[in-house]
Order: C-alpha cells, then structure tokens, then sequence
C-alpha cells in the first residue's frame, strides 16, 4: 500500500510541475486537446500503475482511457517519459506497455458485452 501512495506522489507532481519540464510539442497537444481534465484521478493512477509499473486497469478505467483517445495517451506518456523522476526507466519498454495497455483497453471497450 505505501507503494501505491508513493506512486499517486509521483502522478500527482508530474501532474502538477511535469508540464515545465515536457517539450513544447507534447505540451501542445496535451493543452490543444485538453487532456489533462479527460480522466478522473483513480483511473489516471490504475493507467499509470498498468504501463510504468505491474497492475491492470479496469474495464471502467478502460473506457476513460479511451475516451481520453490515443493522441492524449501518446502525449501523456511520453511527457511523463521526459521526466526527471522516470530517467531510469526504459522509454521502449514504457512504449510498449502504454501501447498494449491501450489495445486491451480498446478490445475491451469494442468487445459486446456477454449479456448482449
């Protein structure tokens, strides 16, 4: 439990200060797309958890991901890639795990449901 409210610290400054330390191209798209407002907090922390660390998303978080869209997502990512505090992380490994956390998530959303 503690790693997860050292991790929420971390969501919570990057969200906060991470935007002084991102390009100026992510920044843009994150601002021009309003992105930052598109998914409540748990969700960002389950979708933060499921692609920098090992958790899973829910099918709820899932739909806010979604929502959020692809180009958010992206943007989001590699912003908090260009952090300070994720230096030691491996960008490739990040990538891939934020591109599979966004396939299942879209299969998940675009799946009927099994009461259909």
């Amino acid at each position: 439990m503690a790693s997860l409210n050292v991790y929420s610290a971390l969501v919570v400054l990057f969200l906060t200060c991470g935007a002084a330390m991102a390009t100026k191209e992510n920044d843009q798209i994150i601002k021009d797309n309003n992105c930052e407002t598109k998914m409540g907090l748990p969700c960002v922390l389950k979708a933060f958890t499921s692609i920098f660390e090992i958790g899973t998303i829910s099918s709820k978080c899932c739909g806010e991901l979604v929502g959020l869209g692809k180009v958010c997502h992206s943007a989001l990512v590699k912003r908090t890639l260009e952090n300070p505090l994720f230096k030691d992380l491996s960008p490739a490994r990040i990538i891939a795990k934020s591109i599979q956390t966004w396939n299942n998530c879209l299969a998940l959303i675009d799946s009927p449901s099994p009461s259909a």
